[in-house]
């Protein structure tokens, strides 16, 4: 832990919890979480570092006098019987509100608190560098957009991004369902109603269920994780309705058997009959360091992503079980606003996004790569 500490300097409200003083100074340094433990000072997350505020040690007394003030009897009840609690705890100041997801927990029978900082300035395309043909994917009616990537690939951050873009342009009723809510939305043309599993609805099942009954004209479904939830998703669809979703998946193409393995075999093709109906696009995304001059100007990663959208070719394919020439239909569909992650890559070093070498590392074929950075188009064979 760095031995810098910061500062304990900030107003509290009247009549506020006394634990506010601390969850008012990470957002004062603009920190990304609080973390208390009883024989240490507090501490926040800032830039990455673990930073100890300039305050004494917490005894057991302490943290039982600012974490108990904030529990519902319902929640407290959950702490004594489980061992642990999440929950949100929100700061207002004036319309503005800041939001924390907690988890209080016991440890050696004393209370330790873990909580998150709440984004609720949404980016756009344009501050993520993500391609505009995000903003076309947003217009479809009804159907599936799935969001593929391992964990930390910035797919929630993406979504949020596009929820915000019709938000900012649409009459919808948007409900999401999260665990956790990563960033909190404010209503502008659209109407945004969100859950989170655990403290607004007891599970993922029980959401959806009434998701499809709030009259939604879209729906985020969080992660795909199992069987119910996609089939959940699909059966929105299905029934009109827009649905945005993530899975974990490496490319675009390998999303569709990553899919179809959450079910038996049996099942495979009535699945890619649903797939190749109501599934309208796939972005796998990976986040990549960025060159010297944009990490000195604040942006330290930026996204490479694979657009596969739904045309007849790539409907074809996947009925067909022909999933192995998707990735040749992503590059014949170009002028669709497909992209392989060949040509993402080739665009973020042309724009100096990213560097050659940070490129070559990650390229699914670095002679593809190089080609293409040299203007050549590899010819592709026919698929059809």
């Amino acid at each position: 832990m760095s031995t810098a500490a910061v500062e304990a300097n900030v107003e509290t409200m009247p009549n506020e919890p006394e634990a506010n003083k601390l969850f008012r100074m990470v957002m004062k340094y603009k920190g990304s979480d609080l973390h208390l433990k009883v024989g240490v000072a507090p501490s926040m997350r800032l830039a990455g570092v673990l930073r100890q505020m300039q305050l004494p040690q917490l005894t057991s007394s302490d943290m039982e006098r600012l974490m108990y003030p904030l529990l519902t009897p319902r929640q407290r009840g959950i702490l004594d019987e489980e061992g642990g609690v999440d929950f949100a705890h929100i700061i207002y100041d004036g319309d503005i509100e800041t939001r924390f997801r907690v988890n209080l927990f016991k440890q050696r029978g004393r209370l330790s608190l873990v909580a998150r900082r709440v984004n609720n300035k949404i980016p756009s395309f344009e501050d993520l560098h993500l391609p505009q043909v995000l903003a076309d994917i947003t217009q479809y009616d009804q159907g599936i957009i799935i969001l593929a990537g391992v964990t930390g690939s910035g797919k929630s951050t993406t979504i949020a991004s596009m929820l915000q873009y019709m938000n900012e342009r649409e009459r919808l009723h948007i409900v999401t369902v999260e665990d956790p809510i990563e960033y909190t939305f404010k209503d502008d043309k659209s109407i945004i109603n969100q859950r989170e599993v655990g403290i607004d609805v007891i599970d993922w099942d029980v959401a959806l269920k009434h998701a499809v009954r709030q009259d939604p004209d879209v729906i985020l479904v969080g992660e795909m994780r199992d069987r119910e939830t996609f089939s959940a998703a699909m059966h929105a669809a299905e029934t009109g309705h827009l649905v945005f979703g993530t899975i974990h998946a490496g490319t675009a193409p390998s999303t569709i058997g990553r899919l179809l393995d959450l079910f038996p075999r049996d099942m495979h093709s009535s699945l890619r009959q649903s797939l190749a109906f109501n599934l309208k696009a796939i972005i796998a995304q990976k986040l990549l360091p960025t060159t010297k001059e944009l990490t000195a100007k604040g942006t330290t990663r930026v996204p490479t992503n694979e657009i596969m959208r739904i045309n007849p070719t790539v409907r074809k394919l996947i009925l067909n079980e022909e999933d192995t020439k998707l990735g040749d239909a992503i590059r014949i569909g170009k002028e669709e606003g497909m992209m392989d992650f060949t040509e993402s890559l080739r665009l973020l070093v042309v724009a100096e996004k990213v560097e050659r070498a940070t490129a070559f590392e990650v390229a699914p074929s670095p002679e593809a790569l190089k080609m293409a950075l040299k203007g050549i188009t590899i010819a592709q064979p026919g698929i059809l």
